[in-house]
C-alpha cells in the first residue's frame, strides 16, 4: 500500500490499542496510536488520507463526538467503530452520521483487517476522484468565453446549429470552438465532456449569450 495510507487507532485502553497496532503492522499497514480522540485532533486538520479506527466510548470526547466532528468539518477520511457488546445502538448512530463500518469485541482479526482495506480502497477512490475533478476545473479555467458556452450548449444536448443559433455565429464556427474544446479537455468524444461536466457541476447549466 501507498505510504500515506496511514491507518490512525484511537482507544483508550491500551491494551487494545496495542494489539491493533501490532496487527496492522504485521499485516504491513501503517499505523499511529492515539489515546484520546482529543491527542487525535491536535493532529486531524492535516491528514489528507488514510483511515481512522476509533473506541466509541472514551472520556472527554468519544468516538461518537468525534465522528461528527470529523463529517461537519468535511474531513474527507474512513472511519470505523469498535464497540463492545452493549454499544450496538452507539454503533448504528455511527454509521447514520457517516462511520464506513462498525465491529463488536472481541473482534475478529482478518475481519478488522477486511473492514481496513476496504476502508483505505474507498479513500483512494475518493482522492483520485477529487484529483481527476480539480483536472477538469482547471481545464475549464483554460476555455475562452465563447468554447465555454459551446460546452454547456452540447452537454445539454443542443445540436450544432442550435448552439449556433442561440450564440448568434454559424454552425461552421460551433464545429471550430467544438473541435478546440475537445482538444484542451482532453475529450475523446462527447460522452467524455458529459462526465467531465457532471464532475464538474455544469451540467445543468444553460448557454450563456454574448460573444
Amino acid at each position: 500500500m501507498p505510504h500515506e495510507e496511514l491507518v490512525y487507532v484511537i482507544d483508550d485502553d491500551d491494551a487494545v490499542r496495542q494489539s491493533l497496532e501490532f496487527l496492522l503492522k504485521t499485516a504491513g499497514i501503517a499505523v499511529r496510536g492515539f489515546e484520546s480522540a482529543k491527542a487525535f485532533l491536535e493532529i486531524l486538520p492535516g491528514i489528507k488520507s488514510g483511515c481512522v479506527i476509533t473506541d466509541v466510548r472514551m472520556p472527554d470526547m468519544t468516538g461518537i463526538e468525534l465522528l461528527r466532528f470529523i463529517k461537519q468539518n468535511s474531513i474527507d477520511v474512513p472511519v470505523i467503530v469498535i464497540t463492545g457488546h452493549g454499544d450496538i445502538s452507539l454503533a448504528v448512530e455511527a454509521m447514520k452520521i457517516g462511520a464506513v463500518d462498525f465491529l463488536e469485541k472481541p473482534f475478529d482479526d482478518n475481519l478488522l483487517l477486511a473492514s481496513v482495506r476496504s476502508a483505505l480502497r474507498k479513500d483512494a477512490d475518493l482522492a483520485r476522484q477529487k484529483a481527476e475533478t480539480a483536472d477538469i476545473h482547471r481545464k475549464l479555467a483554460e476555455l475562452s468565453n465563447r468554447e465555454r458556452q459551446v460546452l454547456e450548449g452540447l452537454v445539454a444536448g443542443k445540436a450544432n446549429k442550435t448552439i449556433a443559433f442561440d450564440l448568434g455565429i454559424s454552425p461552421r464556427t460551433v464545429e471550430i470552438y467544438r473541435a478546440n474544446l475537445m482538444t484542451k479537455m482532453t475529450a475523446n468524444s462527447l460522452s467524455d465532456l458529459v462526465r467531465m461536466a457532471i464532475s464538474a457541476g455544469i451540467l445543468d447549466h444553460s448557454p450563456r449569450s454574448g460573444r
